[in-house]
């Protein structure tokens, strides 16, 4: 059965910014006009000297806007219409220079005019010279407009288009931008997961050794963090717990960060209750008992440290065997590097997890740190093995089997209350 809500409806007007990363709109916009979303774009100009305006013209099947004082449009104040005539603004590249205007309520051009007229949600993507970006002029702009409600994704973190240069200031990879703008749009909303409160846990943890130093993993927290995207955009309101992570927080989840695993664990239970409790984070086993409070100093090769090791909680187990407040579906993540399908089907069964989604992260399979993912859903009935695909999709399949589980649940409740009454 198709759940999902149709988007013909859905309008977008995408504001370009003057970057090199303007080219990456191209590819956003097909993207966007696959989903049925209908876009219409305003240039500024120095977008202009990056990407055509009939290039932009051709992708969108729409006339491209770059001028504040056309005299067609503006008889009819099109700047204010424009602004109004869509579901949700999206400005990308976002640079420095259009943060600073937006911030300060300019309106010299045509972007900044919609900007400032605009009623409706915005969405923000900046890229820039990393060194831009951390300036501390761009970071007051950008605390600004957060607290005018304007949300951000990225910038993502990378090589630049500049030789030598890297750090913070890459716009995010255009399939992130789509699934960040299907969110705000509500794109592809399940019925069954609307309003219900589902809690993910994403990333590695970091159990401290000294000051320092600190036992962990390899866990880029990509796979957690696509699936509360993936969540969002189904409709539910999700509370997010990562660990460190380079990765920005998926638009319209409620991040919260922790370092430890015992910060994850209390995290976790003050989130609760949840209808959905799915745990990817990849949480240490172990924490040295007591971490030296001041840095361990090598003498040598004379003395060897030596570290007493606790067990760390299992907050997936602690969940699953909640006497009350349970959630009504918990779902855990079992990496394994061999026997991977019998391992995790013994690790559903002792932790007490209806579901576990395992995988394969052995060094050859890639998966540590990559974009794609190949999973096995153990379930009471068995297990269920998926083909490899990007961790966006896996997260947006796991999420609508999820929707699928709760709609059985709701209809299996129905009809027992029907039976009762008569």
């Amino acid at each position: 059965m198709n759940t999902e809500t149709p988007v013909e409806t859905k309008r977008i007007v995408l504001i370009m910014g003057g970057g090199i990363a303007a080219y990456k709109c191209l590819d956003l916009i097909r993207r966007l006009r696959e989903r049925d979303i209908s876009v219409r774009v305003v240039m500024t100009r120095a977008a202009q000297q990056f990407v055509t305006p009939l290039s932009v013209s051709a992708l969108s099947s729409e006339r491209v806007f770059t001028d504040l004082f056309d005299l067609d449009d503006e008889r009819e104040i099109g700047h204010i219409r424009l602004s109004r005539s869509c579901d949700l603004i999206v400005v990308a590249p976002a640079t420095a220079d259009l943060l600073a205007k937006a911030a300060n309520g300019h309106a010299d051009d045509l972007a900044t005019a919609v900007l400032l007229a605009s009623n409706k949600p915005v969405l923000m993507a900046p890229a820039m010279n990393p060194h831009m970006w951390l300036h501390p002029a761009t970071q007051r702009n950008v605390k600004t407009l957060s607290g005018d409600g304007i949300s951000f994704i990225g910038p993502a973190v990378g090589e630049m288009a500049e030789a030598g240069e890297a750090g913070p200031g890459r716009l995010v990879d255009v399939p992130d931008l789509v699934t960040a703008i299907e969110a705000r749009l509500g794109a592809a909303r399940l019925p069954a997961l609307a309003g219900r409160h589902v809690l993910i846990t994403s990333g590695p943890t970091h159990e401290p050794i000294d000051p320092v130093r600190y036992i962990a993993n390899r866990s880029s927290g990509k796979q957690g963090h696509a699936i509360a995207a993936a969540a969002v955009a189904a409709g539910a309101r999700v509370t997010l717990i990562s660990g460190p992570v380079n990765l920005p927080p998926p638009p319209g989840a409620t991040t919260i960060s922790v370092n430890t695993a015992e910060e994850m664990l209390h995290a976790v239970k003050a989130a609760l209750p949840a209808e959905v409790a799915i745990f990817c984070a990849a949480v240490a086993d172990w924490r040295v008992a007591q971490p030296a409070k001041e840095k361990l100093k090598k003498s040598g090769g004379a003395y060897r440290p030596q570290f007493e090791l606790v067990e760390n909680e299992d907050i997936l187990k602690t969940v699953a065997h909640m006497q009350t407040g349970r959630p009504k579906l918990v779902i855990g993540f079992a990496a394994e590097t061999e026997n991977v399908i019998d391992f995790a089907t013994k690790k559903r069964r002792s932790k007490g997890a209806d579901w576990t989604v395992a995988n394969d992260v052995s060094p050859r399979s890639g998966v540590m740190g990559g974009d794609r993912n190949r999973v096995h859903l153990i379930t009471e009935e068995g297990a269920e093995s998926w083909p490899e695909m990007a961790k966006r999709e896996v997260a947006r399949t796991l999420i609508e089997r999820v929707a699928a589980f709760l709609e059985s649940k709701n209809d299996r409740l129905a009809q027992a209350e029907s039976d009762q009454s008569r």
